[in-house]
């Protein structure tokens, strides 16, 4: 069910979007950062005056979801949300192919698409995607996937959440909390840890 995502409403400032990066690290569910500088038009998205975290919130309808395709081999993961997304919303999955000289990326999109073409074919909806192709290489999708909102229209991200923090992450921050800083509409974060993820039914 929608409603067992978990959702965190949060002041877009960077020390907290990282506290609550930091309490999810062990989340198995999906969960949405909504900031109080995003377009909140598909959410039910009333931030408490001191910023606190809305653990259960409403999903309205999705007209499109960007779902950005990397090298890294949890992206697959992103295969069986957006489907179900879709398919609750009738939202169009964007799928952002990365500009690598590798075939990675290309394989995890294969991947991803024959997960939603076996769906479609075992329930008979039409679940609707398109393929997009990026300028940047794997480890500049999630910045062009934020730049590019306006283009693409989107009214979620999907992005999966880093393996392990290093050095660079400690110091400067990790991709994901640059990217919900940046992002104009709610992000969604996907723990890449296998024995973590789990999916609503």
């Amino acid at each position: 069910m929608l409603d067992d995502i978990r959702y965190i409403h949060c002041l877009n400032r960077s020390r907290i979007i990282q506290q609550h990066l930091n309490d999810c690290r062990d989340e198995r569910r999906p969960y949405v950062f909504i900031t109080d500088t995003m377009t909140l038009s598909t959410f039910n998205s009333q931030l408490s005056p001191s910023g606190a975290t809305t653990l259960h919130s409403t999903l309205y309808t999705l007209n499109s979801i960007l779902v950005p395709i990397s090298m890294l081999e949890e992206e697959v993961y992103k295969s069986e949300i957006c489907t179900y997304l879709a398919r609750k919303t009738g939202a169009e999955i964007l799928l952002l192919l990365a500009n690598d000289y590798g075939t990675k990326a290309k394989q995890n999109l294969d991947k991803i698409i024959t997960h939603i073409e076996k769906v479609k074919e075992r329930t008979g909806e039409d679940i609707r995607y398109r393929v997009l192709q990026a300028k940047k290489n794997s480890f500049s999708l999630a910045k062009e996937a934020v730049e590019r909102q306006s283009e693409w229209k989107n009214d979620l991200l999907i992005l999966t959440a880093s393996r392990e923090y290093g050095l660079d992450d400690i110091l400067f921050g990790p991709p994901e909390r640059h990217a919900i800083a940046r992002s104009r509409v709610p992000v969604m974060l996907i723990n890449p840890r296998a024995d973590l993820f789990s999916l609503c039914d």
